[in-house]
């Protein structure tokens, strides 16, 4: 398995909670992207976790459709993997020579990856000179449980595409958010529909990655509770009014704010963990996704909580499209992050 590295010709696949997002990218990072062929289409939460074989072949099938829809040819596929499901981290290693330095870690790696190698699959990415010490080289190392992604690569398998390569959510997202040109760190929030995806990037690398449990569902089921209203409801509450204090006497505000409380405090949490590492880092923004760049006011609420400068992310902004394209993608853009950052994997 790739879990780093990606080659060729190929397209994205981002199975989540709801929608299935499907993108491919032609071009490059240095001449810049252009829209080729995409598909977002709905899907039931309970089709996405069936594992009986017949729901595995209801989601294959889904997943063909959305292929066909979008008029892909090619049968590579990069997947990405939810980060509840893998483990991502940089660690530190001695300056060699950088041959010399992939020859000796790749019998290292066993050190620092969570469970037996026996049972794992792992990659590995050199960042390159650690900013805190130049004798020491910054390494990402990111593994998911054999079983899981085998399971994963069969169920795509079978319908007959090929998996080229499989890729935490949280580094593609990265990919796709990161601010160009930033001096100082940028914090990357995915709010997501059950968890939220957390990923700091500091001279051009990630640098910190979590995966946070709680997102969207959280809330809607926080605000259809205190409000006595159905959970379908409470969600267009939170989409239509969001933080706003004037709103509906104000009840939606003070039930989100108190939820999203937890999450402010592990975006801090975050922040002061990563300026511990980094001493000259500084944390100059944040860029929300997902549901955080959808619901009115997040945006405001977060700076006001941490202090730093908030703003919405567009995953599209190294991606050439249509004014066709854009009216399309309009209500459902803020959904591509990870699989546009899939697409655009180098293909060096």
């Amino acid at each position: 398995m790739n879990l780093l590295h990606g080659v060729g010709d190929f397209f994205s696949l981002d199975i989540g909670t709801n929608s299935m997002r499907i993108i491919q990218l032609f071009g490059n990072a240095n001449q810049g992207w252009t829209l080729g062929h995409y598909a977002y289409v709905p899907i039931e939460q309970k089709l996405t976790m069936d594992t009986s074989d017949l729901g595995k072949k209801r989601l294959g099938e889904a997943i063909m459709g959305a292929v066909n829809q979008a008029g892909i040819r090619t049968k590579n596929a990069a997947v990405g993997l939810p980060a509840n499901k893998t483990f991502t981290s940089v660690v530190e290693t001695e300056t060699l020579p950088e041959k010399e330095l992939i020859k000796t870690f790749k019998y290292e790696i066993d050190k620092y990856v969570p469970m037996a190698m026996s049972d794992a699959k792992a990659d590995y990415v050199l960042l390159g000179t650690s900013p805190n010490n130049p004798a020491l080289t910054e390494v990402l190392v990111s593994s998911v449980a054999k079983e899981y992604a085998e399971s994963a690569m069969e169920l795509i398998e079978k319908t007959g595409l090929n998996i080229i390569a499989m890729e935490p959510e949280p580094l593609a997202m990265a990919r796709a958010l990161a601010v160009p040109g930033a001096m100082d760190a940028t914090l990357i929030v995915d709010f997501g529909e059950k968890s939220t995806d957390l990923v700091i990037v500091y001279k051009n690398q990630p640098r910190l990655v979590r995966s946070v449990a709680g997102g969207f569902a959280t809330l809607a089921s926080g605000v259809a509770s205190g409000l006595g209203v159905r959970e379908d409801q409470s969600r267009q509450f939170i989409l239509k009014f969001g933080l706003a204090e004037d709103k509906v006497e104000g009840q939606v505000f003070k039930i989100l704010s108190r939820l999203l409380d937890t999450y402010a405090q592990e975006l801090t949490k975050s922040v002061r963990f990563f300026q511990t590492k980094y001493l000259n880092g500084k944390v100059g923004g944040i860029v929300l996704s997902g549901y955080a760049s959808a619901i009115p006011l997040f945006a405001e609420y977060i700076e006001a909580r941490t202090g730093i400068p908030t703003m919405k992310g567009n995953p599209w902004q190294s991606v050439r499209t249509t004014p066709e394209q854009q009216q399309a993608l309009a209500p459902v853009a803020c959904e591509f992050a990870v699989a546009i950052g899939l697409s655009e994997r180098s293909n060096d």
